[in-house]
């Protein structure tokens, strides 16, 4: 059976509350009774659409990821330059993880905890795929603007570079003596630092 606008509408409030909530929280600090009161409803509402809290993370997850999913993917699938890759795949992903920095340690945990949790990402039909990409990679270190280097190996220096301070923000926080406003900052500067850097070291 369709669901009826108002069901869509009050899923929405759910989703978007419970988003807010996860952000400020986390998936351990956050529960169902602040979830329901940031959606303006009463628990009992909320346990209708969703019986526990891991159902309504996964719910707020396959949302994000699907706003995401598309942008990584269209970015490793178009004609621009490796380069250009980089540079356009770390803004993207720079910029709507800190809109949904509790994803990066979700998926972790997630995976850790059920390992088939990735067989329900990768069921996304614009689950990003590499083929395009490591061939290029191939091509361009052939024609020489690369030095030699493995697709997938440059994949995992992109996403390892550009994941890694979301994971650990408290311990970079804590390293560099900075607050939350200052890490914001420093993160919006990675952007162009994570692809410097990569670039630096590929290019000849």
């Amino acid at each position: 059976m369709a669901k009826t606008n108002k069901n869509q509408d009050t899923e929405g409030q759910i989703l978007n509350a419970a988003k807010n909530v996860f952000q400020k929280k986390g998936m351990d600090g956050a529960r169902m009774q602040e979830i329901a009161d940031e959606a303006g409803i009463n628990k009992a509402m909320l346990h209708y659409y969703y019986r526990s809290k891991q159902l309504l993370f996964e719910a707020v997850f396959s949302n994000a990821f699907s706003l995401l999913a598309p942008q990584l993917n269209k970015i490793l699938n178009d004609d621009s330059s490796i380069e250009d890759k980089v540079k356009n795949f770390t803004s993207n992903y720079i910029s709507f993880i800190s809109k949904y920095p509790y994803l990066p340690n979700f998926i972790i945990q997630e995976l850790n905890r059920n390992p088939k949790f990735f067989e329900k990402i990768q069921q996304n039909a614009a689950f990003p795929t590499l083929e395009k990409f490591k061939s290029q990679v191939a091509a361009e270190v052939e024609e020489g603007m690369l030095k030699p280097i493995d697709g997938e190996q440059l994949f995992i220096n992109i996403i390892s570079l550009n994941i890694f301070p979301f994971v650990a923000t408290p311990l970079l926080k804590g390293f560099l003596k900075i607050d939350d406003k200052a890490f914001k900052q420093l993160m919006e500067r990675r952007k162009t630092e994570v692809a410097e850097f990569i670039i630096n070291s590929i290019k000849k």
